[in-house]
């Protein structure tokens, strides 16, 4: 359990600094009625252009989220706060509904989740990303899931519903081999040896499956790719995908700080690929294909990455076209006639 420790706000015009030694951080779950429930982007770096969170903040605690500085919109921190100040949108299935009976919905893929993931611990109680789902194979809407979470195998019966009435695909992010070196970087995330089961699980119902190797930190983890390409592929897997580190604003803090308490030895050789590929910089927001000629060090990821996707027969293109495939989207009832 980790004591509170959270980078300033830059939205809050002051800050707390504790007396004595901070208090730990426990779990606060803040209940929201939400105006919306889906998020749209424009941005060339993400293959989607809607997305559903369920939650804001994520138990999973992962150093690296790039979510973390969103937390600090509702005058919570980035750190600690991100990994157990959590709010439940209790009527997300009830304004994913709503969206769908607009005339102006028509039928766009929605990945779970853009932000936080959509099956973090507090999915098992609250039911949220279950209840999304189930309107989705209602009205036969497309989906794409992301999800770091064995959690997502409760769900069978609705994925597989989903599948058989609309068009899903489930990635399950899985960037470490290690169970152990796993929970160190993503302590409250499932061991990536229950992911890979849940991705097997999957695969054999007859559910469109990838791994995410996201991110890579060179330095770290790269000496993975190989491992959980192979793994992924014997788990039934046929989709797979990268992306970089990214340290954007205050994950930057937080990333270099639990790096060095629980990885001193390899601190300096991780920050310093980072300062490589980021050209020059440790927060460059390129990632994915921009990342090209960032250096030889990326290129050699990127390289052994594509080379063992071409050995076991994964097509990381492919996965773009989920998304511009024609949609399955029909509402559930009749459409009235005007005449």
């Amino acid at each position: 359990m980790r004591r509170t420790d959270n980078p300033q706000n830059r939205f809050e015009a002051q800050s707390v600094e504790w007396l004595e030694e901070p208090p730990y951080a426990l779990l606060e779950v803040h209940e929201e009625r939400s105006k919306s429930i889906i998020s749209a982007n424009d941005s060339p770096d993400i293959p989607f252009r809607y997305s559903v969170n369920p939650y804001r903040g994520c138990y999973h605690g992962c150093w690296y989220c790039y979510a973390r500085p969103s937390h600090q919109y509702w005058g919570f921190g980035a750190g600690t706060d991100f990994e157990r100040k959590i709010i439940v949108k209790t009527n997300a299935a009830e304004l994913l509904r709503e969206r769908f009976d607009q005339v102006a919905w028509s039928g766009d893929p929605i990945t779970f989740s853009g932000n936080t993931d959509c099956y973090q611990p507090l999915e098992a109680a609250w039911r949220l990303t279950r209840a999304c789902l189930s309107v989705c194979a209602e009205y036969q809407n497309p989906v794409a899931i992301i999800t770091k979470s064995a959690l997502v195998q409760r769900d069978l019966d609705v994925l597989c519903e989903l599948n058989e009435r609309a068009r899903l695909r489930v990635y399950i992010s899985i960037p470490f081999a290690n169970d152990a070196k796993a929970r160190l970087v993503e302590p409250g995330a499932s061991a990536p040896s229950k992911r890979f089961a849940a991705l097997a699980t999957l695969s054999a119902a007859g559910i469109e499956t990838g791994i995410a190797v996201a991110p890579i930190i060179v330095g770290l983890n790269d000496p993975d790719i190989p491992e959980l390409l192979s793994r992924a592929r014997d788990a039934g897997a046929k989709h797979a995908f990268k992306t970089a580190l990214r340290l954007p604003a205050e994950v930057l803090p937080v990333f270099e700080s639990r790096l060095a308490q629980t990885f001193p030895d390899a601190a300096g050789k991780v920050m310093s690929a980072v300062v490589q590929i980021r050209r020059g910089k440790k927060n460059e927001s390129a990632f994915g294909d921009r990342m090209r000629g960032c250096g030889p060090r990326w290129q050699v990821v990127e390289d052994l990455f594509n080379l063992h996707c071409q050995r076991l027969g994964f097509n990381d293109d492919e996965r773009e076209t989920f998304y511009d495939l024609p949609t399955t989207f029909r509402r559930p009832y009749g459409q009235l006639s005007l005449f």
